[in-house]
């Protein structure tokens, strides 16, 4: 369990828009922005909330696979870009697969904690849309175990979300959890067209449960899912300010317009092994654990979550891994509406991965900007009402198959 022994919050969040198919503005035969474009749009935007520059100790960011999707690495240089301030300060990269934005967030949070640093500059970023999606996804395999790679399915991820999904079919029931997956869509899409960022965000669909209980498909993709129950291919960027006392005080920032990290975990599990049980997302549920135990705080305290539902299925098993819903009755928290926007324990409210969008970098980061924004009631139109009993809200970002997981508790700051 990791103690916070000072103060450490989190303020200044910017996302940029996650843009790919769903967005009308994208074409894939024209010119979009680029890597460097995202990384200054999301910095300077966070830049601008905390005076400067100048207020700045040291620069993160998280990004999964630019070597091979944009044939460019060394992205900590690209901090100094963002603006001329910035030059010769420290600046880290930091590579998790697809929890490499709160990667980025968990070393932003310790250089506080060893007071090397009092404002750090986090970013995360993914450009993904510049090759066919097909030779995207052999990209992103590359966050599973090389070796099985070569004898596991042809659509890498989606097949081994699949697998989950069909333990949890044969576990429990194959129709309640195939409808609680078409559920949290519908949650999913509902949420993002109340964020002008997401991907989904101009989604007209009507009958969004009835879409996503379209039947897998194995001949064309995988056995226990449909391309609705996968998050999509994103481009975006999203950047917030990991500070101390000292540094809201530098920067001018209240403690009421911040959020304080009160919890954190981090959990690494062995990438060459598979699951035990593929019913449960083991790593997320001990990553949640050891957050919440550093928190001093239960699940039930839980506002609101942001959790990676990469698939469907993830997201209804994060229910059972964080502790809201025993084994196997997290089909019945989903389908009783305890996720929705309205219900007990609000998650993704700008849509998740699935919704908002996954640029595979930015996520960690953009469920951090998503938090403050509810936690200090700058959401907009997506914004939920929170109970004064249960004022924390968490985020869990997910790398490989459950393999790389940091959590993070949060409340407003005061």
């Amino acid at each position: 369990m990791i103690k916070l022994r000072r103060k450490v919050y989190m303020a200044a969040g910017y996302n940029t828009v996650s843009m790919g198919t769903g967005r009308k503005e994208f074409h894939p035969k024209k010119p979009r922005p680029g890597l460097e474009d995202y990384i200054k749009e999301a910095g300077k935007g966070t830049l601008d909330r905390l005076g400067g520059a100048k207020n700045v100790d040291e620069g993160v960011i998280g990004n999964f696979m630019a070597a091979r999707f944009n044939n460019q690495g060394n992205l900590a240089a690209l901090i100094p870009s963002i603006d001329e301030g910035l030059r010769w300060k420290p600046c880290t990269r930091v590579e998790g697969a697809c929890c490499s934005g709160a990667l980025a967030l968990a070393a932003g949070i310790r250089s506080v904690l060893a007071e090397t640093a009092e404002v750090v500059l986090a970013v995360g970023v993914e450009v993904q849309n510049t090759v066919k999606a097909v030779y995207g996804a052999d990209i992103l395999a590359t966050a599973g175990w090389r070796k099985e790679r070569k004898t596991g399915h042809a659509h890498f991820f989606p097949g081994k979300f699949s697998d989950r999904a069909g333990a949890c079919y044969a576990k429990y029931g194959r129709d309640k959890t195939r409808r609680a997956m078409a559920r949290w869509y519908r949650n999913a899409i509902e949420n993002a067209r109340l964020c002008a960022t997401a991907q989904e965000h101009g989604n007209t669909q009507k009958e969004l449960e009835a879409q996503a209980m379209t039947e897998p498909d194995p001949r064309t993709f995988v056995e226990h899912l449909s391309v609705y129950d996968c998050s999509k291919v994103s481009d975006g960027a999203s950047a917030i300010g990991i500070l101390s006392e000292e540094g809201l005080k530098r920067c001018g920032i209240p403690k009421t317009d911040a959020v304080e990290v009160v919890g954190l975990g981090q959990v690494e599990a062995d990438l060459t092994l598979p699951p035990e049980d593929p019913a449960r997302l083991e790593t997320t549920a001990r990553a949640a654990a050891a957050a919440l135990e550093s928190a001093g705080i239960k699940a039930s305290d839980l506002g609101t979550v942001e959790t990676h539902d990469c698939f469907t299925i993830a997201g209804v098993l994060a229910t059972e891994a964080i502790g809201l819903a025993p084994p196997g009755q997290g089909p019945d928290f989903v389908l009783a509406g305890e996720t929705s926007r309205s219900g007990k324990v609000p998650f993704n409210t700008t849509g998740g991965l699935v919704g908002w969008g996954h640029p595979t970098g930015a996520t960690g980061v953009h469920q951090a900007v998503t938090l403050w924004e509810q936690l200090t009631g700058k959401a907009g139109p997506a914004q939920i009402k929170l109970s004064p009993e249960r004022p924390y809200g968490l985020s869990v970002n997910m790398g490989g198959d459950d393999k790389t997981v940091v959590a993070i508790v949060f409340r407003r700051g005061a």
